[in-house]
């Protein structure tokens, strides 16, 4: 049985329709409350989940806010032009190799979280996130979904001037402001989906469509991008792979973010994202 796993004040909790129920609670303690944790309780998780019909739950999402599933990760690894028609919109060539960087943990909140904006030309991209499950070292791309716990949803808000005021470009530093990553609004087990390698993705901006793409079009997949990483890294329970935006960045299109306006990010199968943006001092 697959699950939802999401976070309600800083625990971990499982979604079942509008409920969610305590992941301590439920498991008497076999489960930690705490997400990163929790995160590594895969087969666990499988059987709470088995048994949610017959459970009272915690309370409803209609009264809580929830946080980030995955809010304080080891590593938040991030990949560049992984989708062809984002590297040609970007009048960029086509990797090789995986282009890698990485947003900061710092940046992560929830899914519903406030995007605070320091200057006049912040962008948003919207992504499929893996969250890795189990530890693993050198793993091949046929058993990489044996490491991985599910997926979530990511919007990699980025500050170009800050991304490319200096050569190389600042990736890490212009894509990981506070609150530059809006992550949720849960980790999807792999087996909720019926292809987890074809799922689509869409960005709006206050209802407009900006984004609208599929995985099965990423350069580097999935399965590859987790042998790849772990080839050069041990993989922890509860890091976050980002794998890349497709083409519609308002960068190309004359349309950056502007104070009072509303993301919403949307992946097929997982949930939705909404995140109302707010301009602030400037950070320069």
């Amino acid at each position: 049985m697959g699950y939802r796993l999401a976070t309600v004040d800083d625990r971990a909790v499982l979604v079942a329709g509008d409920h969610y129920h305590d992941v301590e609670s439920l498991s008497g303690g076999a489960v930690p409350s705490d997400p990163m944790q929790a995160i590594g309780a895969g087969g666990l998780l499988h059987e709470l989940a088995a048994a949610l019909d017959t459970t009272t739950p915690t309370g409803a999402l209609a009264d809580v806010t929830l946080g980030a599933p995955i809010p304080r990760p080891c590593n938040s690894i991030a990949i560049g032009l992984n989708y062809k028609d984002h590297a040609a919109e970007a009048d960029m060539e086509l990797p090789e190799n995986p282009m890698v960087f990485t947003k900061f943990p710092s940046c992560i909140v929830g899914p519903t979280a406030t995007v605070e904006m320091r200057g006049d030309m912040v962008d948003y991209e919207g992504e499929l996130v893996v969250v890795i499950g189990t530890e693993g070292k050198d793993i091949a791309a046929a058993d990489a979904y044996d490491h991985i716990a599910g997926f979530t949803i990511g919007q990699d808000i980025s500050d170009r001037p800050a991304q490319f005021m200096a050569k190389p470009a600042h990736f890490a530093l212009g894509k990981s402001f506070d609150t530059f990553g809006p992550l949720g609004p849960w980790v999807v087990s792999c087996d909720q989906f019926d292809d987890p390698n074809d799922l689509g993705l869409t960005t709006l901006v206050d209802g407009e469509e900006r984004q609208n793409g599929r995985t099965s079009s990423l350069i580097f997949d999935v399965p590859f991008l987790v042998s790849f990483l772990s080839r050069i890294m041990t993989l922890q329970v509860g890091d976050l792979i980002w794998t890349g935006t497709p083409e519609g960045i308002g960068f190309t299109q004359g349309k950056l973010l502007t104070d009072g306006q509303v993301i919403t990010t949307e992946i097929e199968g997982i949930g939705t994202l909404v995140n109302p943006c707010v301009r602030l001092s400037d950070w320069s």
